[in-house]
């Protein structure tokens, strides 16, 4: 399973994410779940780093499916935007997922941090 926690202060503003696991909805190389979930997490990133001037720490260890991402101080609204639209795709997948099977595969939540 993969679990994607979305990390927001008490003001409501994103402070970062953390991804990690694999699907196992197919074997290795044919898990369209996890190459979906893998383009809009790794789109959202490079697209905070090319399109906003927001500073951020990464860290990744692809054998794990293991991705932390943490802004260094409040994001700017286009980040904010940006993560919006990720965690948009993200419950898309999910619900795209509860319709044809279990919902087993990705598990999204929230934290206050």
């Amino acid at each position: 399973m993969i679990k994607i926690t979305i990390y927001k202060n008490q003001e409501e503003e994103y402070v970062g994410f953390q991804c990690e696991g694999h699907a196992a909805y197919d074997e290795s190389g044919h898990d369209i779940v996890c190459s979906a979930v893998s383009i809009l997490v790794i789109n959202t990133i490079n697209a905070i780093e090319k399109f906003t001037y927001d500073k951020f720490k990464g860290e990744a260890e692809e054998e794990k499916g293991f991705i932390e991402f943490m802004f260094h101080s409040e994001p700017s609204a286009e980040a904010a935007l940006l993560i919006d639209t990720m965690i948009l795709g993200l419950e898309s997948i999910r619900e795209s997922l509860s319709e044809t099977s279990d919902d087993s595969y990705l598990l999204l939540t929230f934290k206050e941090v």
